[in-house]
């Protein structure tokens, strides 16, 4: 594992580690919470609601590709009614697919180097009981409604590592996976114009090297270790909060208003 690949073996990972796997012939990823037992609690789309015809493709492709029943693990696809929370034996997670795990406390450096996103961020993790705890809790309680943008399997994977939500939802949410389909084509909207005050074949280089540098930033800004506009939130007050954005509003400008550290956080009692 390292600044070409997060892939792992089977044995390297311990409980309480974010894991993912790649679908759709990397098209996308897929993330969860392995909390030991050869079990990990990941995210899906609630199955009452796969079938809605106007959600993204990507999303119900998740729930599709789980399968019906495991024939090893009894528990394996408990799930709450009405809950996209789902409990799995790993094999049954990755689909043959490889294991990969997210890192966390990475550098600014090594973040941009991370030229995919989805793959790792600059905020630094709890410790594994405190994951662990936030995993079990959601697998009983669920983390609201699916959005392939706004709360998908990696935002849930990030919350259980951090305990960290968005004060306010912008149309897209902590997933680094999310930020990087969306920043592509916003910097090759924005770095299109110059096509037209750089002469050729300069402009293709300029061009590529530019779109290059939007979509970096972009993927930069975005990470939640970066961001101010987060608060810290007991998973027992989750509930409450998925309500859902003026309680996070309120304790984020009480907050802002005691400190003057941008980048500090707060817990919600």
């Amino acid at each position: 594992m390292g600044l070409l690949s997060n892939r792992v073996e089977r044995s390297k990972i311990k409980a309480g580690d974010h894991i993912y796997t790649y679908r759709a012939v990397f098209a996308y990823s897929h993330h969860g919470i392995f909390v030991g037992g050869n079990k990990v609690v990941h995210f899906t789309r609630d199955p009452v609601t796969r079938s809605d015809t106007n959600a993204p493709s990507g999303s119900n492709n998740e729930m599709s590709e789980l399968p019906s029943s495991c024939s090893t693990y009894p528990d394996c696809g408990f799930r709450q009614p009405n809950s996209g929370v789902i409990l799995s034996c790993l094999d049954c997670f990755l689909q043959n697919g490889a294991l990969y795990t997210f890192q966390y406390g990475v550098t600014p450096t090594f973040f941009l180097a991370k030229v995919r996103g989805g793959t790792c961020t600059t905020a630094t993790s709890d410790g594994p009981g405190t994951v662990i705890h936030r995993a079990m809790y959601l697998l009983q309680n669920g983390f609201g409604n699916y959005d392939v943008f706004q709360n998908n399997c990696e935002d849930f994977a990030l919350y259980c590592k951090t305990g960290i939500l968005m004060v306010e939802k912008s149309g897209l949410g902590r997933s680094g996976q999310a930020s990087s389909m969306l920043g592509a084509p916003l910097a090759a909207l924005l770095a299109s114009p110059l096509k037209l005050l750089i002469p050729s074949p300069v402009s293709s280089v300029g061009v590529a090297t530019v779109t290059a540098g939007m979509y970096c930033v972009s993927r930069y800004a975005t990470d939640i270790g970066v961001r101010t506009d987060i608060v810290k939130v007991a998973v027992e007050d989750l509930a409450v909060n998925l309500g859902w954005m003026d309680g996070l509003q309120e304790a984020f400008q009480g907050n802002e208003a005691s400190s003057a550290n941008n980048n500090q956080v707060i817990n919600l009692d």
